[in-house]
């Protein structure tokens, strides 16, 4: 610590930026390795659904790492849209699921159903719940990012 000025160099210091995006990434990282483990060892079969989420969700990974290293603010325009398109669908799979949208326009007419329920946490925290939380938080923090930063 400067004792001079009270106050550590700014390489000591971390960027606020910097720790949203990585709080970004570790949401988009733990939520991959879900999905990994309940399709990969519980066995649950994904439906179609699932797979838009997923098509959104694995390259948040690798785009939002590589903002990371070094600080790259810019990362927001190529995450905000995938994190946003992640949400739209999730939120329509939660209305599927909650019986809101009928179920004569579900997209999951062969194979898995989009309503299958696989795990119900504490009484209401699904699979598709799951995600659309997990696509809020990321894509508020991404919106967080941009707001300090409207360049």
């Amino acid at each position: 610590m400067n004792s001079a000025e009270g106050s550590t160099p700014a390489a000591d210091r971390l960027e606020p930026d910097w720790v949203l995006l990585f709080l970004a990434w570790l949401i988009t990282s733990v939520a991959t390795a879900g999905s990994l483990f309940f399709s990969y060892v519980m066995g649950f079969a994904p439906c179609v659904l699932c797979w838009y989420q997923r098509i959104f969700l694995f390259p948040l990974v690798v785009v939002l790492a590589r903002g990371l290293f070094p600080l790259d603010r810019a990362v927001v325009k190529y995450a905000l849209p995938l994190a946003a398109l992640g949400w739209l669908v999730a939120g329509y799979h939660n209305l599927l699921y909650a019986g809101i949208i009928p179920e004569r326009l579900q997209p999951c007419t062969q194979g898995v159903s989009c309503t299958e329920e696989y795990i119900e946490l504490f009484g209401f925290l699904s699979i598709p719940m799951l995600s659309w939380l997990g696509f809020t938080v990321v894509t508020g923090i991404l919106v967080v990012v941009q707001w300090r930063n409207p360049e």
